[in-house]
């Protein structure tokens, strides 16, 4: 038996198995731009600095390939290294790690809607809206309360002395660590 008819006998195998028809299952071109994707979005991913690379959803192997990465001085092997990430990104969930790249990438909307909710958080706290405290205790249970309660007080005196915003400032910039933006 050739290859072709190995691999039309494979991929009908396949189709049996998850009830696709041969004709709907993926031709070898569509596979091989989908893993150039996977091998892409690893690249991305090795760009990253630490601190960033953190606040991705991945896997152990992974984090442990990217890190070898960064390790690689010699260009054919950083290629091949690129190579073997993509492979790993097969099993890992592509889209939840393009949701948090497109948080951390200044230029999409999801981080400018995150950022925008960080000013209506700020600015509700500080006009002691109880309906957005409530709010964010909910997205963010691990928030301290004292600590916020004591910058907005400060803030509000700052504002009233009519002196520099730095509590406003320590606010939404703890409001950030909070969010991880």
């Amino acid at each position: 038996m050739g290859r072709a008819k190995a691999r039309q006998a494979a991929a009908e195998l396949a189709a049996l198995q998850n009830q696709v028809t041969p004709e709907e299952e993926p031709s070898r071109t569509q596979i091989k731009k989908a893993m150039e994707e996977l091998q892409h979005l690893g690249a991305q991913l090795v760009q990253l600095k630490h601190s960033d690379l953190k606040k991705i959803p991945m896997s152990e192997t992974l984090e442990v390939a990217i890190q070898e990465a960064h390790r690689l001085t010699q260009n054919e092997a950083k290629r091949r290294h690129l190579q073997y990430i993509g492979k790993v990104m097969r099993a890992e969930d592509d889209v939840a790690i393009r949701q948090a790249l497109a948080v951390l990438d200044s230029s999409t909307d999801e981080h400018r809607k995150a950022f925008h909710q960080l000013e209506r958080w700020r600015d509700g706290l500080l006009a002691n809206n109880q309906d957005t405290l409530q709010d964010l205790l909910s997205h963010h249970p691990q928030t301290d309360r004292q600590h916020i309660n004591a910058l907005v007080r400060l803030a509000q005196k700052e504002e009233k002395n009519n002196k520099p915003p730095t509590a406003a400032r320590k606010l939404f910039k703890y409001l950030r660590q909070l969010s991880e933006l």
